[in-house]
């Protein structure tokens, strides 16, 4: 099987980005592209992101997951503990986020590390969810290996029948990770592939460095 795409190619022209027009906090550059993303009719999930982590077969392994929050402090997602996921972020915090916003040619490659939310926030969101997705937390053992779709469907049957008519709670195995940011980049698309490229560094002092780098 062979297929050439060295013909695929799109010229950005939509906007710039330049260091003298920005805030000296990324949170709040970043709170200013992801509006712009939300409001824009292209994009049908501005909060879906790209999270990289490290493996415990060494490996490098990068998803899609739905940012539900972002705060000063950072950027907050929920998962299942023991999935191949949780399991990488437990043995090593060091992830990486990024958004892509292909119909604003924007991107936005955050680094930083991974922490578990206080357990009353996670009770807090997981109140919101829908039935069906509260059921999935507790019927889906997420990464492992299942026999067939209709094991899933059954224990799916199973946990409605157990919580008919009752509050589901939180399982214990699922919750909220607060990425705090070390390293956030944003990328704009500019003509000629001379893409705008600025990078905030944190210090150690706690302030932000910015830098633009060569695209």
């Amino acid at each position: 099987m062979e297929k050439d795409l060295s013909h695929y190619r799109m010229n950005y022209n939509k906007d710039e980005l330049l260091i003298e027009n920005i805030s000296e906090n990324p949170m709040e550059l970043f709170q200013k592209w992801y509006i712009e993303a939300e409001q824009f009719d292209g994009i049908k999930e501005s909060n879906a992101m790209h999270i990289s982590t490290l493996g415990l077969d060494g490996f490098p392994k990068t998803r899609v997951v739905l940012l539900k929050r972002f705060t000063w402090e950072g950027f907050i997602f929920y998962t299942n503990y023991t999935s191949e996921k949780g399991k990488a972020i437990e043995n090593n915090p060091k992830v990486c986020l990024s958004f892509f916003w292909e119909g604003l040619e924007r991107q936005i490659i955050i680094k930083g590390e991974a922490e578990k939310i206080a357990p009353n926030l996670s009770d807090g969101y997981f109140e919101t969810r829908p039935t069906g997705s509260k059921l999935g937390a507790w019927a889906s053992d997420q990464s492992k290996v299942v026999a067939s779709r209709e094991e899933l469907d059954k224990k799916l049957l199973f946990y409605g029948k157990k919580y008919e008519n009752k509050e589901i709670p939180r399982p214990p195995h699922w919750g909220g990770f607060l990425v705090r940011p070390i390293s956030i980049e944003f990328w704009q698309g500019r003509p000629n592939r001379m893409h705008d490229r600025i990078r905030f560094e944190l210090q150690e002092d706690y302030n932000w460095k910015i830098e633009r780098l060569a695209p």
